[in-house]
């Protein structure tokens, strides 16, 4: 009898197990953990509805996985069950490597190493307990398959984790602008010389697709008010670290101390896969009343929705503007200028759209002729979407 689980989904609707393998990788521990890990950080201070998971946003994205696979097999090329195996394995655990609050802690509260490495360390240590099952996984998550169409899947300019967490994200905060004719996406995409190209007929829907990018960054990714929540979470990390303040937390307290830096993440994974959003907000709200006013003004703010003022600029901020501003927070608050830089602080921020440097989207013509669709002959592309667009921010005290 063959096997088949369902799992319910706000977004697509019914997504389907039909692969024990598959199950297995779901069930494991540090998947699960996923649940108590959010997908958008403190975009919930801005919009209400964005609690959703990595959990979410994985299971998402592997039946995105399961619709390319079966697209691309129904038009003759070649998956084997092993591959289609770890093609679905690999984006199942692409974000296991996340710590607390996703991408806005990453390089503060474990430093110097990526999610993307701890993932790949999280996955060699579940092969290890599944006696090698997960080797195809691993193979196609860094990029040593011999397929490479698989890993551009996982990881490329356009992988099923970006149509998944435009859908998801626009879902969940209800942003329109996100929405992306992924169904269609997902029926244009072909394979020629072993890459992941789309057809001609696809254009229009990865104009949209790279236009609801843009526009989900600005809106919400980058929204002022979500930067200012996440710059003042960072800057919590900061302050507890260089006080050496303690948290409620055991493990949380390893992270906080260079214990780990020390001896290196490897040593520590078990402690990483207990560690969760749960375990920061506690210590946020543990820290309120702690004797050091920064860090109790921080997560004083954090918790009441008491956020700093932020304003985007198109050139950097004079330094005259921040130091006059430093020194009213001084004067204010009774405090020196090292503790107002937690406070009062400026930086910078930028959008990618489509970077033509960096991984390719390929149009595959009638005629076997093939263009990156920066140089396809349409307005919209050519003119609104190549390069970096870069804004200043101010954070200071209301």
């Amino acid at each position: 009898m063959s096997y088949r689980k369902i799992i319910n989904d706000p977004v697509y609707g019914f997504i389907t197990i039909d692969d024990e393998l598959i199950l297995t990788i779901i069930s494991h521990p540090y998947y699960q953990r996923l649940r108590r890990i959010h997908q958008m950080a403190m975009a919930a201070l801005v919009y209400p509805g964005a609690v959703h998971t990595r959990l979410h946003h994985s299971l998402g994205a592997y039946h995105l996985m399961c619709n390319a696979i079966s697209e691309l097999k129904n038009k003759g090329f070649t998956i084997t069950k092993e591959e289609e195996q770890g093609a679905k394995g690999a984006i199942l655990l692409h974000d296991i490597g996340h710590g607390p609050y996703s991408h806005a802690l990453e390089d503060t509260l474990i430093e110097s190493v990526t999610h993307e490495e701890i993932s790949l360390l999280l996955m060699k240590n579940i092969n290890d307990q599944m006696k090698g099952q997960l080797q195809v996984a691993i193979d196609i998550f860094t990029d040593k398959h011999p397929k490479k169409f698989l890993h551009q899947l996982v990881s490329g300019q356009l992988d099923v984790d970006r149509m998944d967490y435009l859908m998801r994200d626009s879902f969940f905060t209800g942003v329109n602008e996100g929405v992306i004719g992924y169904d269609r996406i997902l029926k244009m995409l072909t394979v020629h010389n072993g890459e992941l190209m789309i057809e001609e007929k696809g254009i229009y829907s990865i104009e949209k697709f790279l236009v609801s990018r843009r526009l989900m960054y600005w809106q919400v990714y980058l929204h002022k008010t979500v930067l200012s929540a996440e710059k003042m979470l960072v800057n919590i990390i900061k302050r507890a670290k260089e006080i050496k303040a303690e948290s409620p937390s055991a493990t949380l307290n390893i992270f906080l101390s260079d214990d780990y830096k020390h001896h290196g993440i490897e040593k520590f994974l078990t402690e990483f896969c207990d560690l969760d959003d749960y375990d920061l907000l506690t210590a946020i709200k543990y820290w309120i009343n702690s004797p050091d006013r920064i860090l109790s003004f921080l997560c004083r703010g954090i918790i009441n929705r008491d956020l700093l003022k932020v304003k985007y600029f198109s050139r950097p901020i004079p330094g005259e503007l921040l130091n006059r501003k430093k020194e009213e927070v001084c004067k204010k608050l009774n405090i020196t200028q090292e503790e107002a830089s937690y406070l009062t602080f400026t930086g910078e921020t930028e959008n990618k759209t489509y970077n033509t440097l960096d991984e390719h989207i390929h149009i595959l013509f009638k005629d076997g002729s093939v263009k990156d669709i920066s140089k396809v002959d349409n307005a919209l592309i050519n003119q609104s979407l190549f390069g970096t667009v870069k804004k200043f921010y101010f954070c200071y005290i209301k």
